[in-house]
């Protein structure tokens, strides 16, 4: 069909919606099982679900095409979600959520005997993302669906995710994630979209007809990047929105000649090396090579999705740009995808023929940039010697762009070198980096942080040279998670309660649920007790998982204390084991009045290149052991790492979940929405005033969280004089719990293998300030304890809990992000 797609091509037929009623359903999932794929009942499981979700993608389908009509129209201005993640989950429990026929589909199953369940579970999470990141670009995307927003998600479409993560005698083992290698039948190869993506080569300078100054790329080493497309379907509406992804393949599948002559292997040589930038999650850049694969990772994301929306652009609008800006806006989540301001630039002059003003006034309205971390060395930067071999246009466009800045700079503060220095695109000190955060704030008319102690930070510390020169440019919009995925479907026991209390209206709109306070007083027992039951009945559900995974009983009746994210030293799962030997040192002393039974679990992936990180793994799971088998521990405490923590099981902790642990070093965790997810369903946080911890005491109040440690500006102050011998000296409970550690109680038979992490915590220059909140964490896990100890107020706590989670629905995220940046119109839904 040439350059047209049924799909986006407006003028086609409309496609007539399939009927979703037990019968059809049935009939659907045995023709695909038949023939589409040839296999019958009792063969492999993963083929029941293949046919089953095939089904279901017949029913989205109707959908997908009457939005991509009404979002193609020309003047409809739209959104595009740039991002390196998109940590979806599985999608088939998810659409039949959002299509109403859960139950249909269910019957229909039935009819054969097969459990809907069983054939859910067949789905492999999707390997598209890591953490927080990009879970919360999922979460984006289904809010921009589920209010009917013209919103696009462009991202890559990796072979294999990250890693699966197993256990071998306490350490952290990396196996391949290949997610795909079954296929994924929610995708729809797009191949009539395909783009040239440029790398290498050199920039030809000459002089057009006109004798106006151009530039073209040559000489270069191309690669094709096709376009994947899953469906992101809307809640209970018409809409569903796409996700855009893109895998990368050479110009060619091989060299004939090579092959003739017996050259086999350099024969698919330039396939391969294509091939390799999409093929994994975050490849290890501790290399030089490393490094170039990451790079090009983010330039083809960005080269690849901006000239797929010029493409769409030119169909109904031709060569003319006059109003591009009009209609089309680029959200950049984070850094990884920032070289599209040089891009943008060099498409639109380099091959559509715009001057560097025109072009550098489109550039500068359609940007917008969300910034996610206060660390330093997590913002991109990118060698200046890898940039002009590997990217030498774009990196020209970046010197021009910084000149045309720092003279604005030296204008605007005369003779003040050093802040044209600490404001440069180039960082000049040691080996020569380009810094992709100050590329998209220039190039951006919108930069946000993600939480209001984050953005504060944000503008007084890491960038608050760009926040005093355009103050107007930087906003806040505190992340949010969905409810449909995080309570609708993780928790639908919970949420049938909370229905039948107050109608189902919340799911669409969170803000509702604060009518749950209603029902927190005395006289309304029955429902609390209601409330304790299917709480109890969720952490069954994560008992079950721990004993399967961990093989850990952990008992219902205790406190499910739950830690589980990424391992990183500045999110302080250290500071969590240290409470947990100081609680296995009181049992051991006999300090045992009052107590509180407890089960602690720790989850999260370290990067394969983190030392200490797999470190803290390793001491996690020789603690846990130790604990575990100690008779005189019994069922006061347990301790579990659960292995390969990913999206699916997060729904079944966070439903189960008593206590939730946020417990970063103030000032360093940008937002969290782990936190919210905890929140939502009911768990109790304790955590330090820092990331969106903050926004979540304002909305429970003191008495329903427990809060410890120094704020953000105790922290920059203690750096000064960090002194944690001295407080080790004045704690006699720390001294107990760094000289268990320091004995090897916890590592009897492997001698001095944690002696990094005993160096790290006692040295003056920690960066996180662990032993300084230890006291203070202490305390507020007692509080925390004798809470639970009263029943009745934990499930009152619980229930507020969740009664003011509203605020942070992504519905609310999303809502604030369109009327302050992108100016989309909702479609109306049919």
């Amino acid at each position: 069909m040439n350059d047209k797609d049924w799909i986006e091509d407006s003028t086609l037929e409309e496609i007539a919606p399939l009927p979703a009623d037990s019968q059809s359903l049935s009939e659907g999932f045995h023709r695909y099982l038949r023939n589409h794929l040839g296999h019958f009942m009792g063969f492999v499981p993963f083929y029941l679900y293949e046919a089953l979700s095939l089904t279901i993608r017949d029913r989205v389908m109707w959908k997908w095409h009457k939005t991509w009509k009404r979002q193609s129209e020309a003047n409809t201005r739209k959104a595009y979600y740039l991002s390196l993640e998109f940590l979806i989950g599985r999608a088939l429990g998810n659409h039949l959520l959002n299509l109403d026929i859960e139950k249909e589909t269910a019957d229909a199953l039935m009819k054969y005997t097969v459990e809907l369940e069983d054939v859910i579970d067949e789905e492999p999470d999707a390997g598209l993302g890591n953490g927080g990141l990009g879970r919360l670009a999922a979460c984006f995307m289904d809010s921009c669906a589920t209010l009917d927003l013209p919103v696009i998600g462009y991202g890559l479409r990796y072979e294999y995710g990250m890693f699966h993560q197993q256990i071998d005698h306490g350490y952290q083992v990396e196996e391949p994630d290949h997610w795909l290698r079954d296929g994924n039948p929610w995708e729809v190869p797009r191949p009539e979209y395909e783009q040239t993506i440029h790398f290498g080569g050199r920039a030809h300078h000459y002089h057009d007809a006109d004798g106006v100054h151009r530039v073209r790329w040559v000489d270069t080493h191309d690669v094709v990047a096709i376009a994947y497309d899953l469906p992101i379907s809307g809640y209970r509406n018409d809409t569903v929105n796409t996700l855009r992804l893109w895998k990368s393949t050479s110009t060619k599948a091989f060299d004939l000649d090579d092959f003739n002559r017996g050259s086999y292997a350099e024969a698919v040589e330039a396939k391969n090396e294509a091939e390799h930038i999409t093929m994994v999650l975050y490849p290890n850049d501790a290399s030089e090579s490393g490094k170039e694969l990451r790079l090009k990772q983010q330039y083809l994301l960005a080269s690849a999705s901006l000239k797929d929306v010029i493409r769409k652009w030119e169909k109904t609008h031709g060569d003319n740009y006059d109003n591009f800006a009009e209609f089309n806006v680029f959200q950049m989540n984070d850094t990884h995808p920032t070289i599209a301001v040089a891009e943008l630039m060099r498409i639109l002059m380099d091959e559509k023929g715009l001057l560097w003003d025109q072009a550098w006034e489109i550039t500068q309205k359609t940007m917008a940039y969300t910034n996610h971390t206060l660390l330093p060395e997590a913002l991109e930067k990118w060698p200046v010697r890898l940039m002009e071999r590997l990217l030498p246009r774009p990196m020209e466009i970046i010197y021009h762009i910084n000149k045309l800045f720092l003279h604005d700079i030296a204008m605007r503060w005369p003779g003040d070198t050093e802040k044209q220095s600490r404001m440069s695109l180039i960082d000049e000190e040691g080996d020569k980096a380009v810094r992709m955060a100050y590329l998209a704030i220039i190039g951006s008319f919108s930069i946000n942080g993600v939480a209001a102690l984050h953005s504060r930070l944000l503008c007084e510390g890491l960038f608050r040279d760009f926040y005093e020169l355009w103050p107007e440019r930087f906003n806040n919009k505190t992340n949010g998670v969905t409810p449909r995925r995080w309570i609708a479907y993780a928790n639908p026991s919970m949420s049938a309660l909370i229905s039948h209390q107050i109608g189902d209206d919340w799911i669409r709109d969170l803000g509702q649920i604060d009518r749950l306070k209603d029902y927190i007083g005395d006289d309304h027992k029955k429902f609390q007790k209601k409330w304790h039951k299917v709480k109890q009945q969720n952490k069954q559900r994560l008992a079950d998982l721990v004993k399967q995974t961990c093989d850990v009983d952990f008992d219902t009746s205790s406190m499910f204390d739950v830690q589980v994210k990424r391992i990183h030293e500045y999110k302080r799962q250290l500071l969590n084991l240290l409470h947990v030997v100081h609680l296995y040192n009181r049992i051991k002393k006999g300090d045992t009045e009052n107590w509180t039974p407890r089960c602690v679990l720790f989850g999260g992936k370290a990067a394969p290149g983190y030392h200490m990180a797999k470190l803290i793994i390793k001491l996690i799971n020789n603690v846990a052991k130790v604990v575990n088998e100690d008779v005189d521990v019994g069922n006061r405490l347990k301790v579990a790492f659960l292995p390969d923590y990913n999206v699916s099981k997060m729904e079944i902790i966070a439903p189960g979940t008593d206590l939730s642990e946020q417990v970063s070093t103030a000032g360093k965790e940008a937002s969290g929405t782990g936190n919210m997810k905890f929140m939502m369903n009911g768990a109790i946080t304790i955590g330090t005033y820092d990331g969106a911890n903050i926004e979540i005491l304002d909305a429970v109040g003191d008495d329903n969280f427990f809060l410890f440690g120094l704020k953000a500006e105790e922290v920059e102050q203690m750096r000064h004089d960090y002194q944690p011998h001295q407080i080790i000296d004045d704690d006699p409970d720390l001294q107990d719990v760094m000289f268990l550690l320091e004995s090897g109680h916890f590592n009897l038979f492997e001698p001095s293998i944690f002696n990094d992490i005993i160096a790290s915590l006692k040295s003056p220059h920690d960066p996180w300030l662990t032993l300084a909140d230890f006291r203070s964490y202490v305390d507020a896990h007692d509080e925390a304890a004798a809470a639970y100890r009263d029943r009745e107020r934990w499930v009152r706590m619980s229930i507020l809990n969740t009664a003011c989670s509203g605020f942070f629905s992504t519905d609310r995220t999303m809502l604030e992000y369109n009327n302050d940046i992108w100016k989309l119109t909702p479609g109306v839904n049919q």
